[in-house]
């Protein structure tokens, strides 16, 4: 039977981080896009691959659920610091880390800056390196809360769903001032900093019409960062991914894992 997810919180600092956990075995850390919570959007993700033998942590960004802490002046260095944290008490000081949407800034800053904590990272509808301001307004018009419904619906339609998925989905779920203090961290260090996440192994996971990452763009990362890069596509998926292509994700995620995982305890034993 599947462990029923539990929650702990992890003290630092000025600052508390509540994180959910399900599972037991290899850590895989799960970071959130802009202005969510790492909750209901990963809870189905969480419970397959927990059931497949890893350990899911969702630690909670500062302002969402328990985690509290200092939410102006910080920094992308900050928030990485946030999830070694979690890392260094939750996790045995390593682990996968995924970072899904604006969490892949926070998943390549921890690799950089905390490269022994990490065993390779997930970049799950990471945006390319040149996104039209037209698409790079769309959750911030999603996560307006005072905005009328039908203005948010068609910022989710442009920006976050394909054509076939309903995006109610994710009408609920923002926290504003997250967000904002997520968009102020990210103004702070220059993307060339973390933008190779040092030296560690990646996957990305592109959705197939994912407007962050136009076709012309699939090919981008790999091109400048080698072999160290496999690069998976999600058919019929959008930047919002997990609610439109759980199951998918789920098995490119758990086939990844594995491999790495097994590489490692292979290179160790020799």
């Amino acid at each position: 039977m599947t462990q029923k997810r539990r929650s702990e919180f992890v003290p630092g600092v000025d600052l508390k981080l509540e994180v959910y956990i399900d599972g037991t075995g290899p850590a895989l850390i799960m970071l959130p896009s802009y202005g969510r919570g790492g909750g209901e959007d990963f809870d189905y993700f969480a419970r397959k691959l927990a059931a497949a033998g890893l350990m899911i942590l969702r630690p909670q960004p500062r302002g969402i659920a328990g985690s509290e802490g200092k939410m102006h002046g910080l920094t992308l260095h900050d928030l990485a610091a946030d999830i070694a944290l979690v890392i260094r008490k939750l996790a045995g000081g390593k682990a996968i880390v995924l970072g899904h949407a604006f969490g892949n800034g926070v998943a390549r800053m921890i690799a950089v800056d905390h490269p022994s904590m990490v065993h390779g990272i997930i970049l799950a509808a990471a945006q390319c390196s040149s996104v039209t301001p037209e698409i790079s307004k769309t959750p911030h018009q999603a996560c307006d809360l005072q905005s009328p419904v039908e203005e948010r619906l068609a910022a989710l339609r442009k920006g976050f769903f394909a054509p076939s998925h309903d995006p109610r989905v994710w009408l609920e779920g923002w926290y504003p001032d997250t967000m904002r203090m997520q968009v102020s961290s990210a103004t702070t260090v220059p993307a060339g900093k973390y933008w190779a996440a040092g030296s560690a192994p990646i996957l990305e996971i592109i959705p197939e019409v994912d407007p962050f990452k136009p076709p012309q763009y699939w090919g981008e990362l790999r091109n400048e960062l080698g072999d160290r890069v496999t690069t998976e596509i999600v058919s019929n998926a959008s930047h919002a991914l997990f609610p439109e292509q759980p199951d998918d994700v789920c098995n490119v995620v758990m086939r990844w894992c594995r491999h790495l995982l097994d590489h490692e305890l292979a290179a160790e034993s020799r």
